[in-house]
């Protein structure tokens, strides 16, 4: 029978053996969890303090949940404000609660990190037990890969769906054969979008690995900072948490800078592995139309075309990425409330919302920008 421990600082767990529960998932790495903590972008100070379920068999990991004790919802991207308020009216605290999830990061995947159906009902099982002894509210999953979001739901845990824009490479020669399956006038509106950012002398450059230098990272992440001072939103993450993920996974990293007359003028960065990439941050100094879909969108899929990634998750929200190719995908999240008068209530909510969403996926998929068969 393996062993429970709850780990407070990722630190204390082996990398490797982290990492080969992972999938290769770049998000969900040793690395990129160690640099959020370390960077204080996730710490017990801005409200993600580690509770990490590990198992352990004569020492080895054999099952891992990324978990954390929370007081706010900021960085889940699943929304829960009106639960959180539900409670506040009854005189009730909501906070703290358990959520398992990658702080800042809307990407799905393993969140059960164990190889057989029995090690992860045992994270399942110690994980609703943990939120039962401890008197939280709640225990919320995010963004889960839908067979895990299955297991859940056998465990007693209410699913919700949400909705987000992939990009799939069935394997095209280029981008024009990716521009060829779309109708005319949406191919005419990227090709237009595309040499007008040409025409104002915008050229753009691919970094990975070894080639992203330490300046490029500042360059970075005073794009980062100015946009999310324009749109008045504190920035999550800092110029540590840049420089360390820079040392420690550059390989998986793509970095894509704008630059205009020799000087840059925006980066976007995205996280790939064999079987995906996802697009996360970007920023600008300049505006041109057109430079926010090139720099993170078409220059991101040439990439995943030359390398054969057969999927590009391009973040939360922006509906704005459905005539540029990427279509509806379902997402998942898990939830179990303690107060069985409040898990009625938001049982009852998620049903109506599933009804709603699936409406809204039918609208969503009747909007495709690629030619109709027949």
């Amino acid at each position: 029978m393996p062993i429970l421990r709850i780990i407070a600082n990722i630190s204390e767990i082996p990398t490797a053996q982290w990492d080969a529960l992972t999938g290769g998932n770049p998000v969900l790495s040793h690395a990129f969890l160690g640099a959020l903590r370390e960077s204080g972008c996730a710490t017990p100070e801005t409200g993600w303090r580690e509770q990490h379920l590990t198992l352990w068999q004569d020492e080895a990991l054999v099952g891992a949940m990324p978990l954390y004790l929370k007081n706010h919802s900021w960085g889940e991207f699943v929304f829960d404000w009106g639960w959180a308020e539900a409670h506040r009216r009854q005189g009730l605290d909501y906070y703290p609660k358990l959520l398992c999830a990658v702080p800042f990061t809307p990407v799905s995947g393993p969140r059960l990190l164990a190889p057989t159906p029995e090690l992860r009902a045992e994270l399942l099982r110690s994980a609703l037990r943990l939120a039962q002894e401890t008197g939280v509210s709640s225990l919320h999953c995010l963004f889960p890969a839908k067979a895990q979001a299955e297991e859940m739901r056998e465990h007693g845990m209410m699913l919700r769906q949400g909705v987000q824009f992939h990009w799939r490479n069935p394997g095209y020669a280029d981008f024009d054969a990716y521009l060829a399956g779309m109708s005319h006038d949406k191919r005419k509106r990227i090709k237009q979008e595309r040499r007008k950012v040409r025409e104002a002398g915008i050229t753009f450059e691919h970094l990975s690995g070894d080639r992203i230098s330490d300046a490029h990272w500042a360059f970075f992440e005073r794009c980062y900072a100015e946009t999310h001072r324009q749109y008045q939103a504190p920035p999550a993450l800092n110029l540590d948490f840049f420089r360390r993920i820079g040392a420690a996974m550059a390989d998986n990293i793509l970095l894509v800078i704008a630059s205009r007359d020799g000087q840059p003028i925006a980066a976007a960065l995205n996280f790939h592995h064999q079987e995906a990439l996802y697009g996360r941050s970007w920023g600008a100094l300049e505006y041109h139309p057109g430079l926010h879909f090139e720099t993170c969108y078409y220059q991101t899929i040439e990439f995943c075309i030359a390398r054969r990634i057969p999927l590009f998750e391009g973040g939360a929200q922006g509906e704005h990425k459905l005539s540029r190719g990427f279509l509806p995908e379902t997402t998942w999240s898990a939830h179990w409330l303690a107060r069985p008068h409040f898990a009625r209530a938001v049982d009852d909510f998620l049903r109506r919302e599933t009804r709603g969403m699936s409406c809204h996926m039918d609208e969503l998929n009747e909007r495709s920008p690629f030619k109709q068969p027949g």
